[in-house]
Order: structure tokens, then C-alpha cells, then sequence
């Protein structure tokens, strides 16, 4: 009789949380949302942040504010996440290069993988590798050849230290077994000097060396994410380069949103669900498109896989290579 009544105590109270938490699932957003974003203006995640928090304004019929906080590469503004009230309301913009950083775990106030969860990664923009016609290889397969002829003598410049781009080249020299000198530089800047010759060779974010491979002034070798860049069917990825060691090769350049680990969960599957759901609109697509971005639409439990899976990678390359934050 005694556990018969424990039984259905427990059931009245199970749904009474459970109604609980549809009714505040119901209510979320009930007052403006801030996007936090760790890099500059104009940048992937600032523009990834924009575009998608504008539609999810009209979605949740409350401001959705984005806001830069730069510091720490990208660590400043993911440290005010978490000091924030896990509630919802203060969501940030994941990226790749925030798994970078937690591959230098010295420097963290906090743990990536168990303080943060991601809702939804949503897109990316694909790291492309361009040498200046100069460079004697036509694709990736001649320019392994290249640097394997000719150790130590060949540079190339990423978008900083410690970033994506750094880490896939790395993991490109590890796994061919080549040597190349790193050069930390400005995306914009790299591709600059690049089509002026300063520069042999650059692994940068895709959209701004794109124009100056199609007019020639820079040869695309391949890009690193796993599939090819509906921006660039024409540029295989490092896997289809024939090159055995890299059949597998893919690093992606994500952008997402995250949130405390502590927000309650009803709420992250609420947000995931409307940021998915604007990810597959036409409109948003065209948008983000336009933008340069490719659609990278993962769920909360698919993107939490990614990163662990990352930095896993990324911790083994940054003792390998000796990387380090500044």
C-alpha cells in the first residue's frame, strides 16, 4: 500500500514539474535575448549572429540584441556568458576557434565541454589553402611534393595563432609529414599580400580570397571541410586530393550558440528546435549564402560530439606543434 502511494505521489509530481516546464518553454522569451558575440564586427560570428538572431526576433516576438565582446580571443565574452544567469537569455556565439582555445587550457576561468552546452551549430565558412600563381603546384598532391622537396624553405600565413586555420594546417603538416613556416596574420591581410607575392601561400577563411581566385591572381589548392562549398563546388577538400594520408582529413570552420550548462534544458531544446527550423528556410539559406556561409545545421547533441571530437584532435596537434596562446 505504502510504495502503491510513493507510486502515485511520484507520478503527481513528475508531471507537475513536467507541465512546469512546458509552461516556461511556453513563456521563453518573455523579455530581450542577448547573442554574445567574442570577436569583431563584420567577422563569421558577428555576421553568423546577425542574420540568424534578426529572424529569430520575429520568431520569438522579442528583441534578440547582439553585442561584441572582444578580449582574450574570444574567452572575455564566454567568461560573461557563464557569470550570466542561466536562463536563457544570454546565449553565445560558439565557434571553432573557442575549441582552439580550450585545446591551450592554461589560460580558460572555465571548461568548454562541461560548463557549456551547445544548442545548435548553424554554419560555416570554409577554410580555404591558396598559393600565389608563382607557387609551382597545380593542387594539393604537387604542393605536398613541393614541401617535401624542399623542407623548411616554404611559409604560409593563417588568420592567427591559435586559430582553426592554424590548427588545420598543422594537422595538414602533421599527417603529410612536411614542414612549412607558420606566419599569424590577418585573414584580409594574408589574402592581400598573397596576390601581391609578400606572401607563397595562405589557408584563410574562404570569402576573401574567393574573387581573387576567379580572376586568377590566386590558385585555390582545396579547402578542409569534409564536403566541398556549394560557394565553391569547383575547389575539391584536402580529402579528395588523392593524398592517402588525408582521405579522412576535415575541419570545419563552425559557427553556433551556446549557453550555460546550467540553463534548464526544456529551454535548449526550445531554442534549438526555432534556430534549426530558421536554418532551413529558403530565405536564410540565400542570406547566409550571399554572406559567404555554408549551412551547418547540427543539433545540440550532434555539436557537443564535434567539439569533444575537436578538441581532441586539436589538444594532440597543439602538443605536436608546440602551439601556444599568446
Amino acid at each position: 500500500m505504502y510504495f502503491l502511494r510513493f507510486i502515485q505521489n511520484s507520478i503527481v509530481f513528475l508531471t507537475f514539474f513536467l507541465t512546469l516546464g512546458t509552461a516556461i518553454a511556453q513563456d521563453y522569451p518573455n523579455k530581450p535575448v542577448k547573442v554574445i558575440v567574442t570577436f569583431p564586427p563584420g567577422g563569421g560570428a558577428d555576421l553568423t549572429a546577425r542574420i540568424i538572431s534578426t529572424r529569430l526576433a520575429e520568431v520569438w516576438k522579442q528583441p534578440v540584441l547582439v553585442e561584441n565582446r572582444l578580449g582574450g580571443g574570444g574567452n572575455v565574452g564566454a567568461d560573461y556568458v557563464l557569470r550570466s544567469p542561466a536562463d536563457g537569455y544570454t546565449i553565445l556565439l560558439l565557434t571553432a576557434s573557442h575549441v582552439g582555445n580550450a585545446a591551450m587550457l592554461d589560460k580558460l576561468t572555465f571548461d568548454l565541454l562541461k560548463d557549456f552546452t551547445p544548442v545548435a551549430l548553424s554554419t560555416t565558412s570554409p577554410i580555404m589553402l591558396a598559393v600565389n600563381p608563382s607557387v609551382k603546384a597545380k593542387d594539393l598532391k604537387e604542393f605536398v611534393e613541393l614541401l617535401r622537396a624542399n623542407p623548411e624553405k616554404m611559409d604560409y600565413a593563417s588568420c592567427g595563432m591559435a586559430t582553426t586555420h592554424h590548427f588545420s594546417m598543422e594537422l595538414f603538416k602533421y599527417l603529410t609529414k612536411t614542414a612549412a613556416l607558420h606566419i599569424p596574420h590577418r585573414c584580409a591581410q594574408a589574402v592581400g599580400e598573397a596576390v601581391g607575392g609578400q606572401l607563397r601561400a595562405v589557408a584563410v577563411t574562404m570569402p576573401p580570397a574567393l574573387p581573387f581566385v576567379r580572376n586568377g591572381q590566386l590558385r585555390a589548392l582545396g579547402v578542409t571541410s569534409l564536403k566541398r562549398s556549394p560557394n565553391a563546388p569547383e575547389v575539391p577538400t584536402f580529402a579528395e586530393s588523392g593524398i592517402p594520408e588525408l582521405k579522412s582529413f576535415a575541419v570545419e570552420n563552425y559557427y553556433g550558440f551556446a549557453v550555460s550548462s546550467a540553463t534548464p534544458k526544456i529551454l535548449i531544446a526550445k531554442m534549438e528546435a526555432d534556430i534549426r527550423k530558421i536554418l532551413s528556410e529558403p530565405d536564410i539559406q540565400k542570406k547566409l549564402f550571399s554572406a559567404g556561409f555554408d549551412v551547418f545545421s547540427k543539433s545540440s547533441v550532434d555539436s557537443a560530439d564535434l567539439l569533444r571530437s575537436d578538441l581532441d584532435i586539436f589538444q594532440k596537434v597543439a602538443k605536436t606543434a608546440g602551439i601556444k596562446q599568446e
